[in-house]
């Protein structure tokens, strides 16, 4: 048998070992899914505090359950590693590791080239790459398979190559990863059938996308999609607030058409890594191709216009009660930027904190999550969120709505809240919303 039908049969039978490259909030659920179902599993990573974790059995992602890693590694089904002599006993290698943005927007993806460089010198016959870090159009075909080809083995022959999207949605409970429909795209056909075959032993329904570079554009869509319409809700809600309308109400109202609407709400800007860093990925490749997308910067610029919005409406609010801003004390409630998620990537909360002390108001944080907050020059330990605390502050910012709060106890000790999640359903003199 030739390599694909070797490669294919080893999947079929379970058989294939599989290595996961970066263990965060992508790679590490895929390889707990993977290894549930009876494969064995290298996690392979770069981090030393993630492995030493993993093996005392310390829980670090919010979707993983460190009891079923523990006796995943105990039944030697998993094994967490930094050694990249792995890869050379690895039949499929799953690419999970960060694709961050620069400061100046422009994509970084050293960590893909690493990634790509490691596995060349490890590469034997017979063996699936897959890519899932979200990452620029032909990141696969121009990055990684010219790394890979260094190796001397010939793609689609003896190696197989494909991109397949990442749709991790942190915190999830009702789509956890093994029920998201699965993109896959290969390089070539043979590498395409091979991944389907990989993942339809955790995941039922695969789209096998006709080339590499569709699976990328089909993640850059996702999460552009989402880009605009919060843009466009976030503008909705500042143009609701000068007529004196409630854009709650207004999204409500809309959402009663049973065709052609979806309702998308309004916040404090968008965080983590998919809407703030992936679409201006597309951006990037579309400027070095001659052609200047405008929507996608446009809600890019709405977005994080929002933070300052926020603290404008504040300052506004303050004013009107005979209080500057710069003597104001300000508590933040939630910090990370998802409910219920350890995960401070682009919080729009950084953003507000930032722009408060540029207006030199003093400012504290809670979050039950974050114990405390050194980042992007931010060094603060957070506050008790109690009766007394919250009386002490002239307003109370809710960025993060997350499950665990007491938002009645909140509100009854708060002078002034400035809600941006819509948490106040009902209208109290207290009560500031978007």
């Amino acid at each position: 048998m030739n390599n694909y039908e070797v490669l294919k049969q080893k999947i079929k039978n379970k058989k294939a070992k599989i290595c996961v490259m970066g263990l965060g909030y992508v790679g590490l659920p895929l390889a707990v899914a993977f290894a549930r179902k009876g494969f064995f599993v290298y996690g392979l990573d770069t981090n030393s505090s993630r492995i030493k974790k993993l093996h005392k059995g310390d829980k670090y992602i919010l979707d993983v359950d460190s009891r079923e890693t523990s006796t995943l590694i105990k039944n030697k089904r998993f094994f967490p590693t930094k050694d990249d002599n792995c890869l050379t006993e690895s039949d499929a290698i799953i690419i999970c590791v960060p694709t961050p943005l620069r400061r100046v927007k422009i994509p970084d993806i050293s960590y893909v080239v690493k990634a790509s460089k490691v596995i060349a010198k490890k590469l034997k016959k017979g063996t699936l790459v897959v890519l899932e870090s979200t990452s620029y159009p032909t990141t696969t075909s121009e990055v990684v398979l010219p790394s890979l080809k260094k190796s001397g083995l010939k793609e689609g022959k003896d190696y197989f190559l494909c991109f397949s999207p990442e749709r991790v949605n942190p915190g999830d409970k009702k789509f956890p990863i093994t029920k998201i429909p699965k993109v896959v795209g290969g390089i070539s056909s043979k590498s395409g059938s091979l991944a389907k075959e990989l993942y339809s032993k955790i995941i039922k329904k695969i789209f096998v996308a006709s080339s590499a570079e569709v699976a990328e554009m089909s993640k850059l869509l996702e999460n552009t999609f989402r880009l605009v319409n919060i843009a466009l809700a976030n503008e909705f809600a500042i143009v609701c607030n000068k007529l004196g309308v409630s854009i709650w109400e207004v999204i409500e109202a809309a959402k009663t058409k049973p065709f052609g609407f979806m309702p998308f709400y309004p916040g404090p800007g968008v965080g983590g890594h998919c809407l703030p860093c992936d679409p201006v990925y597309l951006s990037w490749k579309a400027k070095k191709m001659g052609f200047k997308t405008k929507m996608i910067d446009l809600a890019s610029y709405m977005n994080h216009f929002v933070p300052k919005y926020i603290v404008k409406r504040i300052e506004e609010s303050l004013e009107a009660r005979k209080i500057p801003i710069k003597q104001a004390r300000i508590l933040i409630v939630g910090v990370t930027y998802k409910k219920d998620v350890k995960d401070l990537r682009e919080s729009p909360a950084l953003d507000i904190i930032a722009e408060l002390r540029k207006q030199k108001a003093k400012v504290d944080y809670f979050d039950p999550l974050i114990p405390y907050l050194k980042i992007d020059g931010i060094d603060l330990k957070r506050v008790l969120l109690t009766k007394s605390n919250l009386a002490r502050y002239d307003c109370v910012v809710l960025v993060t709505d997350h499950s665990a709060l007491d938002y009645e106890m909140i509100r009854l000790n708060s002078k002034i809240i400035f809600d941006t999640r819509n948490i106040y359903k009902k209208s109290y003199s207290n009560i500031i919303g978007l």
